[in-house]
C-alpha cells in the first residue's frame, strides 16, 4: 500500500515536472533576455549561443522525463524488468552525455563554477544510466532463462 502511493507521488512529480517543462522552455528566449538585463552582461552577450545551449538541454531535459514517465508506468503495471525500460536507460545515458556536452560548450563561452558542476553531474548521470541499462538488460537475459526453464 505504501509503495502504491510512492509511485503514485513519484508518476505526479514526473508529470508536473513535465509539463512545467513545457512552459519554461517555451518561455525560454523572453527568460533568458530577462536573465541577461538583470543578473550578467555576459548572457546578453553571448544571447543566441545561450539559447541554443539552454534549448538543447531543455529539449534533452523534457526527453529524460519522458523516459521516467515511461518507465514510471511499466513499474505501476507490476512489469519493470522489460526490454523498452533498457532502452529508456540507454536514451537517457545518451541525453545525458548532450547535456553534458550542452554545457562545456557554456564553459567555453561563459564559464562558471556552477556549469563544471552541471557537467559533471550530468556525466555521472549518463554513467548511471548506462550501468543501470546493463543490469536491466542482465536482469531480463536471466528473467527470460528461467521462464523458459519452467
Amino acid at each position: 500500500m505504501k509503495q502504491e502511493k510512492m509511485n503514485k507521488f513519484t508518476k505526479v512529480i514526473l508529470d508536473l515536472m513535465f509539463y512545467c517543462g513545457i512552459v519554461i522552455l517555451a518561455t525560454l528566449p523572453l527568460t533568458l533576455k530577462l536573465a541577461g538585463r538583470y543578473y550578467s552582461k555576459a548572457l546578453s552577450d553571448n544571447f543566441i549561443s545561450m539559447l541554443v545551449v539552454f534549448a538543447v538541454s531543455g529539449v534533452c531535459g523534457l526527453m529524460i522525463v519522458t523516459q521516467l514517465r515511461r518507465m514510471m508506468k511499466t513499474v505501476i503495471d507490476g512489469a519493470c524488468f522489460v526490454p523498452d525500460n533498457v532502452r529508456s536507460l540507454q536514451m537517457m545515458a545518451s541525453l545525458s552525455l548532450v547535456i553534458a556536452a550542452a554545457f562545456i560548450i557554456k564553459i567555453i563561452l561563459v564559464p562558471t563554477p556552477a556549469t563544471a558542476v552541471v557537467v559533471l553531474v550530468f556525466f555521472i548521470a549518463a554513467l548511471f544510466s548506462q550501468v543501470l541499462a546493463n543490469v536491466f538488460a542482465e536482469a531480463i537475459r536471466y528473467k527470460e532463462e528461467t521462464d523458459l526453464t519452467i
